[in-house]
Parts: C-alpha cells; structure tokens; sequence
C-alpha cells in the first residue's frame, strides 16, 4: 500500500512540475525539423544533471550536445542564483541581480534546449574555500536540496563543472562539486532525509564525472581522460553545437558573457569521481531504450513508424499515430519516464496541429480581491482537423465561465473572454519570506528546485483534436506592441492593493538632523483608502505620526514627504517599515513595488517589504560639488547626494569641452576602464585635470579586458586579489596619512557593519610614489595593501580604491560614507 501510495504521490508531484512550469520554461520550437527532433528523442530514455555553483558557470555547448545530439532529458543545477556577483549592464544587486540572472539562465536553458533547476542556495558573494561556503549556507541544508533535485529528476549520469579542491578557485565552485558528490551516494540512501520520501523515492545515478577544462592558466586536462567530441553539425537546428553554446552563453549579458561561435572539431573531457568510469560512451551500461521500464513493443512500434512516416510539410499527418502511442502511454504503469514522454507526446500533438492558444489578461497588473479578465485566443492553422475546446479551468481547479463546447475552425480565431479572483500576489517563491545570508526560506518542500513557482497565473484548456482529449496548462501573460520591438509578452502581476515605494534605500542622517524622507503610493487597485503607521525602532520617530492615504482610480499615484527624527543612540540595524490598515480592516506590512526591464528578458516585478536602513553618521564635508563619470553601473552618485553633495553626471563631452575645475572632486564609476571604449580619450583630460589641482577618486576594474595600460599617473597591476570577510581587520599603515584624518578621523569601528566583502581586484606592483594606508586580509591569508593608493601629482590628488564603495553606500554603511569623504578631499597631500 505504500509504494502505491508513493508512486500517486511521486507522479502527482513531478505532473504538477512539468505541466505548469516547464512547458512555459521550455517552449521548444515548433517548426517541422524541431518536431522531427523531437518525435526522435521520444525513443531516448536517458537524463543527465549538470552541477555547479552560478549562472554561467555551465557548459553550454555540453549541455547543447546532450539535449540535442543525443537527446538526453538535460538539467543545469544551479546551486545560487548569482545574486553576489557584479552586474554589466544596470544597478540591481543581490536579490534584483539574482533575479534578472534567473531569466537570463530560463532564456540560455530555451536556447540550448536542456532544463534549469535551483538550490536554496544564496549567492552571497565571493567566498575563498568551501569551508567558508558550507559554515555560511549550511552544508546540510544545501545537500538536502541537491538529494532532492537528484530524487526528483532522476538522472542516469551527473556532472560537475569544477573538483572539490582549489583548482576550481572560487569556494562555491569547490561547494558545489563537493555538493555533488555527496549527494550522488545520498540520494540514493533512503536513510538520508527520509522526510522527502513522502514525495519521491531514492534514485542512484550510475556514475558522476568531472567536466575537466582549460580555462586561461587553469588546465585541468590531462592525456587519459575520457573524451567525446561535440563538433557535430546539426541539420535541424542548422547549427553546431559551438554556436548554440554561444547564441545559449550569450544570454548571460549581466556579467559580459557575449560570446562568438565556434566550429569544428571540439572535445570535452571528463574525469570519474563516482560509480563506474566510461570507456567508450558517457552512457556505457545505462539502457536508455523503451526496455528499461519494461513496456509493451507497441510503444517502440509506434514510434518506429511516426520516425519514419514524419512528413515535414505535413507535420499534420502524424497526429493519429500521436494519439495512438499517447494512449498506448496512458495504459502503461504510471513512472518516471511515463510521466516525461506523455508530457512530450502532448506538446507533439498541439505542434503537429499547427494549435496557436495563448492566454492574454486585459491589464498587466491586478491587485488582490480584483478580478482579472483573460482572454484566451486560439486558432488551429492546419487544415483538416477535428480540433474543439471543451473547457478552460482556473490554476485552483474551478471552471473559467466557459460554458459548451467549441468548435474550431481551420484558420479561423476564436477568442474566449473568462475571469478569476486575483488572490496572492506574484511574488518570487524564494523571496516571499525573509532570509538569512546563507539560503532562502523555503517552506514548501516541493517548490525546491524550480526556477519558478507552480502557481503563477495560468488556465488549464482542455482540448479534443483528432478525438483525443489533452490538457494543457498556458501561463496567463500581458501583450503590447512596442513600435521597435513589435510584440511584448510580459507576465500577468498580481499586486498588493496599495504599494510604497521610498526614494532611497539608505536614509543618512548626518548627526542628530532630522531627514525628509518621500514616499510615493501607488494604487494597484481601485478605492483604496488606508492609514499608514511608521515601524521605527525605539527613539526614532516619525512626523505625522500616521495620516491616511485615499486613492480613487487604479494606478493612482500620491507622494507624501515625512519627517524622520533619529534617536540620540542608535544601532547599524536601525530601519524603517510601514503597517497598513485598509479601510475593511485587513492589516499588513507594507510592500514596495520594484520593476526591473531589459529587452534580452521578460519583465520582472517584485514586491520587497517598504523598508530603508536608517545610518547615522557624523561627517565633515570635504568636497560639494562632485562630477561623477559612470562606469558599469552603481549607485554611489546617488548615495552621496544623501549627505548633501552637489553630485554631477559626466559625459565625454562634460571632460572633453567643459571645464573641469569646477569640481571639487571627480569620481569614476566601477569598471570604467573595462566597459567605456572611449576611456583611452578621456583619461589624459582626467590625469590633467589632477595635475592642475583636482581631485580624481577611481574605483574598481577588473584585471581582464583593461582599455588602457596605464590608469593612474605612475603604474600599478591590477590581480584578482580580494578580502571577503566584510568583517576582516583593517590595519592602518600610515595611520597620519590625511585620508584617515581629514574631515574625519577614521578609526576601526568605521569598518563596522560592512556588507559582502571588504573589497576585490585589489592593486599590487604599486609604483614608490603611491601611499598605502591600509592592510587587511582573510583569514590564514598574508596582509594586503593594495585596497587604497593615494598619490600626489602635480597640484592635485590621485586616488584608486578596490574599496567595495559600491556595496556599502547604498547600504547606509556609516563608515564607508566617512572615509569616501576623506577620500574626495581637496588636501593636496
């Protein structure tokens, strides 16, 4: 009775799984030489899970290979979602980062073809060992997650990108492969966490290799290893698989990933750590025929025939022999693998009938309690078909208004207008409840490694084509015609009624001075009236103490400006928070709404608690008017305003036509010289603006990719060099050095309270004429200097900082705000 009750159990889960996410996730092309693709890999019985720490930290031309040529089930672990790493291309960091790397790994998984999957893992940031990794996730906690992803998808062989060792560098690199090795023998002991075997059942992949590689000056390929070749040319795609692993890498434009195409011959290596070694085949003894799960030959039979009849200008003709071997599936004991290629005969049956049916709601966004109005449009495009809607459902099971059958005609478009009840909001499942710096809180147990959560907004259309009834479960989306871009889908948001956004994550307060802090209100909903009441710690207060907001009409805005009074003793965890009472009685904490746009991926919004960190500070001003030259994107401009500083955004024109001795100080935004081409113009108009008596603050670059040879005005090597214990001891070195002294006099508990990590890309080789008034360093690791240069030149003051000022500004970190003031000073030292 209780296998019985398992395998209910196990294929209710993993139907839930693919039809809700994974058909969206995965939308595999529909054209005629996809589908033949297709239909072949209905006799390939195989799986494999590739392992790692971050997004693009996979092997996209592997994964490419073995989804494509020999059309393996192929899934990419990606322990984290990237949300400590740095971002190329905007100003989202930590969970806005990690979200937009979510897409863009859903959008390199729809390119190459394989499947995406997550730990509860948190990225948070660059961590040197794996011992450091596993003490901040909690090694049993990510392990549990890896054991049930592996349970879940069941692979036959597993992969790792890096060793368990330092070779692979970055400590997660190391977690991870370590991870995965564990996992490969505890998934398949039912004595290790046997709370998931309420679920799923234990799985033992037959072996797991190390994708070995040669990555700049870490060659870990050696002669012996086992080796395939991944050359080949795919005539359905029309590509190699070196340039779908680009088109799929590409996708990774947040962390500069754009990559060129490559062909010919290209091996991939593998090292054995588990189970038996390879000798011929990555699959040597592992049966990936229909026999493996010992159903009947008419299955095989069927198949045979729609490979060798598939008509590629009538995909059409298949449909009967599709309903046929669909059938035949049904029939067969419910299993792993029935489940999978039943899904995939489905998603055969709607192609092949050419069936167009997308569920579109009215408006983007609804609030909760509102009704959401969708329409859904469908046409059947091949002709000859017996194709009906026989009914719609909600994602919560209840009828969708649709009353009848309806019957489709060839080309002719037939929209269905249905409603719901808006009632949870769209909020990323790992992000819904507060976490800790290691993981996301994640209560339900079946949501651990989707990419996305099941219940997003979707309607379950259940249609009759060729006499055969199939569901099928379609995301409800929004469509807009951008006159550039033609046709945008985004997903539907459902909302809170009344959201409020504050204008800056930090509020500064610059000794006892009360701040004006603004609020905007945004209606998502209509006739919302609500009293707002401030969450402040003890000795903080807020004027008005409460006030009401009413809004009449959906998208209403209002904005209200608050005065905010710090308290004479306050802590570094000091922040500000709003309860709501509507006016039915409902009560709640406060939620902001945050949108994040790029044309490379869906839109994306969420909902963070309103809160802003209150940091108290007591600065002297050193610099007022500012100019700051952006570099990748950050948000220390906009930080310093937060203290009063006239802070000034610059062009190339600005430094090349105007005059520069207006500023007190000029500030480079990070990684200016890897990302702005046109640096090597600027830079002597910024070395002259020094000599004549300016002060020049540069942040941090990277080793790799530098525009120019020189940056400074006497040399220096950037390395790879970081300190990431944000709570490592500083040293002062030159402890009279004005940059410590002048405004403020900088003590160790300005390093208290920093975020991530001290700082990273630190200077070395630093020429004679450069002062180095800090040291600091990891754990078990010799002291470092080159996180600060300061140099005189000419009239003027030459500053480079590795200093993650980028973090620990817009954080409200007091320290870090006092010491960048003593770095803009206009001392000449």
């Amino acid at each position: 009775m209780f296998r019985k009750q398992l395998k209910f159990l196990f294929t209710i889960a993993l139907i839930a799984s693919l039809t809700c996410s994974l058909r969206a996730q995965n939308a595999s092309s529909n054209n005629a030489a996809a589908i033949k693709l297709r239909i072949q890999k209905l006799n390939t019985l195989g799986s494999v899970l590739y392992f790692a720490a971050h997004p693009d930290d996979e092997n996209t031309r592997l994964i490419a290979w073995l989804a494509n040529e020999r059309l393996y089930r192929t899934g990419y672990l990606s322990l984290t979602r990237g949300d400590g790493g740095q971002n190329l291309i905007g100003t989202e960091q930590a969970e806005e980062l990690g979200l937009v790397r979510t897409q863009e790994l859903l959008a390199a998984r729809k390119d190459d073809g394989g499947e995406q999957l997550f730990s509860t893992a948190n990225d948070f940031g660059f961590s040197k060992t794996f011992d450091e990794t596993f003490q901040i996730w909690g090694k049993e906690k990510i392990l549990a997650d890896a054991v049930w992803v592996i349970r879940n998808f069941q692979p036959d062989v597993i992969i790792t990108r890096f060793p368990g060792d330092p070779r692979a560098g970055h400590g997660h690199h190391q977690a991870s492969s370590l991870i995965a090795q564990e996992a490969f023998k505890a998934a398949a002991d039912p004595t290790r966490f046997p709370e998931q075997l309420k679920y799923v059942k234990p799985w033992k992949a037959t072996r797991i290799l190390w994708n070995t590689y040669n990555f700049g000056s870490a060659n870990t390929i050696e002669e012996g290893q086992f080796r395939e070749d991944l050359g080949q040319y795919n005539p359905f795609i029309g590509r190699t698989y070196g340039e779908i692993a680009a088109i799929s890498r590409t996708n990774h434009k947040s962390q500069g990933f754009g990559s060129t195409p490559q062909r010919g011959e290209m091996y991939e290596y593998f090292e054995t750590l588990g189970g038996t070694p390879p000798q011929k085949d990555l699959f040597d003894g592992i049966n990936t025929s229909w026999s493996r799960i010992g159903t009947s030959n008419k299955v095989q039979e069927l198949i045979d025939v729609l490979t060798k009849d598939f008509d590629l200008a009538h995909p059409e003709y298949s449909i009967k022999v599709l309903a046929e071997l669909l059938n035949e599936l049904e029939k067969l004991e419910s299993s792993y693998w029935t489940t999978q290629k039943i899904k995939e005969v489905k998603d055969l049956i709607l192609d092949c009938a050419g069936i167009w049916i997308t569920c579109l709601a009215n408006d983007q966004k609804y609030a909760t309690g509102e009704t959401v109005h969708v329409n859904t449009n469908v046409v059947v495009q091949k002709p000859g078909l017996s194709v009906s809607l026989l009914g719609l459902r909600n994602a919560d099971g209840t009828n969708a208004n649709l009353t009848g059958t309806i019957n489709l005609a060839y080309n002719e478009l037939k929209q269905i207008e249905t409603s719901f009840e808006a009632k949870k909001i769209t909020q990323p499942y790992w992000l819904a409840s507060p976490h800790q710096l290691g993981a996301f809180a994640v209560n339900n147990q079946q949501l651990i490694g989707k990419p996305e959560a099941d219940d997003l907004p979707h309607l379950i259309a259940t249609l009759e084509i060729e006499g055969k009834s199939i569901s099928y479960a379609l995301p409800i989306t929004y469509s807009y015609n951008d006159p550039v871009r033609g046709e945008i889908n985004n997903p539907l948001i459902i909302a809170p009624p009344l959201t409020i956004n504050l204008n800056q994550k930090a509020v500064i307060f610059n000794g006892n001075e009360p701040k004006q802090l603004e609020l905007s209100f945004v209606s998502n909903g209509s006739q919302i009236s609500a009293n707002i009441r401030p969450i402040l710690p003890e000795g903080w207060k807020m004027e008005p103490s409460s006030f009401t907001v009413d809004l009449n009409q959906k998208d209403d805005e209002l904005t209200r400006s608050v005065m905010i009074y710090p308290a004479s003793i306050s802590s570094t965890d000091d922040s500000i928070n709003f309860s709501l009472e509507y006016k039915n009685g409902q009560k709640d904490i406060a939620k902001s709404i945050r949108t994040i746009r790029y044309d490379h991926i869906p839109q994306i919004t969420w909902f963070p608690t309103a809160s802003a960190r209150l940091s108290k500070i007591e600065t002297g001003v050193s610099a007022k008017r500012i100019g700051y030259l952006p570099g990748a994107g950050d948000l220390v401009a906009q930080s310093l305003r937060e203290i009063g500083l006239q802070v000034d955004i610059l062009s190339e024109n600005d430094i090349m036509h105007h005059d520069l001795a207006q500023y007190d100080a000029i500030i480079t935004g990070i990684r200016i010289y890897n990302v702005n081409d046109r640096i090597r113009y600027i830079q002597s108009k910024l070395m002259d603006y020094v000599k004549n008596g300016g002060t020049l603050v540069e942040q941090y670059n990277v080793s790799g990719g530098l525009k120019v040879t020189q940056i400074g005005p006497y040399p220096f090597t950037i390395t790879r060099e970081r300190v990431t214990n944000e709570d490592a001891p500083v040293t002062f070195a030159l402890p009279e050095h004005p940059v410590l002294n002048y405004p403020n006099k900088i003590t160790a508990a300005d390093f208290d309270g920093w975020i991530q990590e001290r700082g990273l890309y630190f200077a070395s080789n630093a020429d004679k004429r450069y002062a180095l008034p800090l040291t600091m360093n990891d754990p078990k690791e010799p002291l470092s200097n080159g996180s600060l240069l300061v140099a005189n030149y000419g009239k003027g003051k030459y500053v480079y900082t590795s200093l993650a000022f980028f973090r620990e500004l817009p954080a409200g970190v007091p320290g870090a705000y006092r010491l960048f003031v003593n770095l803009l000073a206009k001392e000449n030292n």
